[in-house]
């Protein structure tokens, strides 16, 4: 998993009634909502295993309610036509960027590992700050998005070190607007933000990050392109890079060969912006075409993206047809 499952339809509901819940019926309907996701990944037989992202209505916006020296505006600039990124939110700055109380993925994993079975790998992802700079409109002390991704790295670095302490020892620092942007921005800046990010955890963790181009209403945002980033995101202090390969029909495969030179490689092998379920015999084939390029060892597959913008029905058989021609693949190897 790479992070996000879908919303249980009776949790959208709960959610447009919450003034209607008391806390303890919040707590049940989150703690249901996560042995849901839990027990949809497990039936599937997933080894790596995440809470869904079930207590977040958005795998980033979610955090700004954690920060202070923000003031919320969840009045988006368009609403109406075909969704798009311009439909989000963005918010104002009013104060110092802080986040006293954390940014809450403590708790989360806490949760996870309270209700996941024995046996079951289990990760915690975290936005990381430049990708959570990317809904704040620059402002005063914060001239740009730069000073805002500088302003929220020791907050995101802050939790990552937290969470780990509490006992997580696989963390993907999710990082989309990093490949989403790369062909525009320098991207050995962007590797020192990552680098400094995950500064206090190097070396206590597993550290992956998740390199997409938006999944937003099931649309993409950015180029689309890996090659803008390389080589200089082979410098990432992460020990697995994670990229979106389905939905663009496994384009620039040939950056696998080369990550795995140095790194540990997460291919997404599950178009999750497209309803098609893939079969165990696509899944078999298009972990072969990788195995051309890594060596097993170095190799995991999942998702291209979070599941959270798929159908449950189709999440579901998506992730079992994965194991499936997973398990094909490691029994001819």
């Amino acid at each position: 998993m790479i992070g996000s499952y879908p919303f249980p339809g009776w949790l959208e509901l709960a959610g447009a009634h919450l003034d209607e819940l008391g806390p303890d019926d919040r707590e049940e309907a989150i703690r249901d909502a996560v042995w849901a996701a839990i027990g949809d990944q497990v039936r599937a037989g997933i080894d790596l295993i995440t809470d869904g992202e079930q207590t977040r209505f958005d795998f980033n916006l979610s955090f700004y309610a954690f920060l202070d020296g923000l003031e919320l505006d969840h009045e988006p600039r368009r609403r109406l036509g075909p969704p798009a990124h311009d439909q989000r939110g963005r918010h104002r700055i009013v104060g110092e960027l802080a986040a006293p109380n954390g940014l809450g993925v403590v708790a989360e994993w806490e949760r996870l590992r309270e209700l996941a079975p024995d046996g079951v790998q289990l990760k915690a992802s975290v936005p990381g700050p430049y990708t959570l700079a990317g809904r704040i409109v620059p402002s005063g002390e914060y001239p740009d998005r730069w000073a805002v991704t500088e302003a929220l790295l020791p907050i995101v670095r802050a939790e990552l070190e937290a969470l780990v302490t509490a006992g997580c020892g696989i963390v993907t620092v999710d990082e989309p607007s990093m490949s989403c942007y790369a062909h525009r921005e320098d991207p050995e800046r962007l590797v020192d933000i990552f680098n400094r990010t995950v500064a206090g955890i190097a070396g206590r963790a597993y550290v992956g990050t998740h390199l997409c181009f938006g999944n937003y209403k099931g649309r993409a945002v950015g180029k689309r392109r890996y090659a803008p980033m390389f080589p200089a995101f082979l410098g990432l202090a992460a020990d697995e890079l994670h990229l979106e390969m389905a939905s663009r029909e496994f384009a620039e495969l040939e950056v696998v060969g080369e990550l795995g030179r140095s790194h540990d490689v997460g291919v997404g092998v599950i178009d999750v912006k497209n309803l098609y379920v893939e079969t165990p015999a696509d899944v078999e084939e298009r972990i072969r075409a990788c195995l051309e390029l890594v060596p097993p060892e170095r190799l995991s597959i999942s998702p291209d993206c979070g599941l959270s913008q798929t159908a449950r029905w189709a999440a579901q058989q998506k992730l079992a047809n994965m194991v499936a021609g997973a398990s094909r693949a490691r029994e001819s190897l």
